[in-house]
């Protein structure tokens, strides 16, 4: 089985939760640091069906990078290409742990979220 991919910060308490979730599952996985390495456009556009369109979703909005660019008045204006070109280039806007394997794709941390997603795997 191929590794589930997480895109996650270090010092994010909600990835270590991800992280020792899948690890007391026993599922493989691999650790991409978001702010060096954001997901792709193709990962972003993806995650975004898997969020039914729900682009605010994608967003960190409780992040400095969020609060300072005012995204909050500005992204309401962005098409979605704009926004999606703003996440692929600036990991610290994406909402973390941002978790993929495959078609499948899970964002943020709550554990019966994780759970469907692991079954999808199967």
């Amino acid at each position: 089985m191929k590794p589930v991919r997480v895109y996650e910060y270090k010092g994010c308490g909600t990835c270590r939760k991800a992280i020792a979730y899948l690890e007391a599952k026993g599922v493989p996985y691999e650790r991409i640091p978001i702010r060096d390495q954001p997901p792709s456009l193709e990962e972003l556009k993806q995650m975004l069906d898997i969020l039914q369109g729900n682009l605010k979703k994608l967003f960190n909005t409780s992040g400095g990078d969020y609060k300072e660019m005012n995204l909050k008045d500005v992204l309401p204006k962005w098409t979605e290409k704009q926004a999606l070109e703003a996440l692929s280039s600036h990991g610290n806007l994406v909402k973390r742990p941002f978790a993929m394997h495959g078609k499948n794709g899970v964002i943020g941390f709550k554990e019966p979220e994780w759970a469907a997603f692991l079954d999808q795997m199967r």
